[in-house]
């Protein structure tokens, strides 16, 4: 059994997901206290809870202390298995993480599976549907993961609601790790504003402190259309298409915070990325740091990466990792940013 403190290195919720991941993967029990020590409200909060749910469900397993608040819980895993799978996260809890928490393991399983996934897909601290489409999906493809993702609806804060649809189907033979290095010749960079059930000024107005800040043209800012029954939400996502690699940033609209707060918060990640010539932006390689290191379990071969900053979650996440797996994970700071090394143990 491995046991984790929930409250160690960046004490949030990435510990119980990728914990709940690699347990499953390899079959190990897992104890985990402290769980979210760190944050204002410790415990499992609902989306929290989904993403155990989740997992319990895929894979059969026995669990305690599995309710709203626990920051104790023992999950003992058994085979998992492909098939249909709903879920719903009855608040705007992220149902993108329910989905990060369940894909490694799913590409494992013995055929391909279909999951329904409602809740918030636009959520502040949590990847958007955008970044994973557009971001994380492709990388994950790179490695030979089959991963197919549709946006029914897209759910805001605090009223959630949106629908994902996503198809994954398991890599013969394993995933093959890959290197990414560079982000290649740039192919296009664009921004685009969601104003879901709030005036289309907001937009404008966001979209032209983009303008001012990174000096991008009218045709590379637009005003997405938003579906039907969506909102009210603002999100200000900037995509950044590579021929290596895409990286996606999101700002969110809230209450109290006027459109030019926004669009500057995002201009600033923007322009933090674009001054590196490092591949993978600090979002991109916390979550890709999983993926990469069951590719290079499952070939013996190692494979490195470069990115612009190694964050709290990325340290946590690398030493979780190193708990389950025969894996050695390590970075150094370069000129342009730092490379990780993922290499067998």
């Amino acid at each position: 059994m491995i046991e984790l403190d929930g409250s160690e290195g960046e004490g949030g919720g990435q510990v119980l997901r990728t914990a709940l991941a690699l347990s499953m993967i390899t079959g190990v029990p897992l104890r985990i206290e402290r769980i979210r020590a760190k944050r204002s409200k410790p415990g499992l909060m609902r989306q929290h809870l989904a993403c155990v749910q989740a997992a319990m469900q895929i894979s059969g397993a026995e669990c305690e202390g599995a309710e709203l608040g626990s920051q104790q819980l023992r999950f003992a895993p058994g085979p998992i298995r492909a098939g249909d799978y709903r879920y719903a996260i009855a608040s705007a809890g992220s149902c993108m993480l329910v989905l990060q928490t369940v894909l490694p393991a799913l590409l494992r399983a013995d055929g391909p599976s279909r999951l329904e996934l409602q809740g918030g897909t636009h959520n502040p601290l949590a990847p958007s549907f955008d970044f994973l489409a557009r971001a994380y999906a492709p990388l994950a493809r790179k490695l030979g993961a089959g991963l197919a993702l549709d946006l029914r609806r897209r759910g805001f804060y605090p009223a959630g609601g949106g629908m994902v649809m996503a198809e994954i189907t398991p890599a013969a033979g394993g995933l093959a790790p890959v290197n990414i290095a560079q982000r290649g010749a740039v192919q296009s960079l664009s921004a685009e504003c969601i104003v879901a059930g709030l005036p289309r000024a907001i937009a404008r107005r966001e979209l032209d402190v983009l303008a001012e800040q990174l000096g991008w043209t009218q045709d590379q800012l637009l005003v997405a259309a938003s579906h039907q029954n969506e909102g009210p939400g603002n999100a200000l996502t900037a995509t950044l298409a590579y021929t290596e690699v895409t990286e996606v940033f999101t700002a969110y609209g809230a209450k109290g915070v006027n459109a030019e707060t926004v669009a500057g918060t995002l201009a600033r990640d923007v322009g933090a990325y674009l001054a590196s010539d490092a591949a993978l932006g600090p979002h991109l390689a916390d979550q890709w740091l999983l993926l990469l290191a069951l590719a290079v379990y499952d070939s013996g071969k190692p494979a490195y990466f470069t990115c612009t900053e190694i964050t709290g979650h990325t340290s946590t996440n690398a030493s979780v990792i190193e708990r389950f797996l025969p894996v050695v994970i390590r970075h150094a700071e370069q000129a342009d940013g730092h490379r990780v090394d993922i290499s067998p143990a």
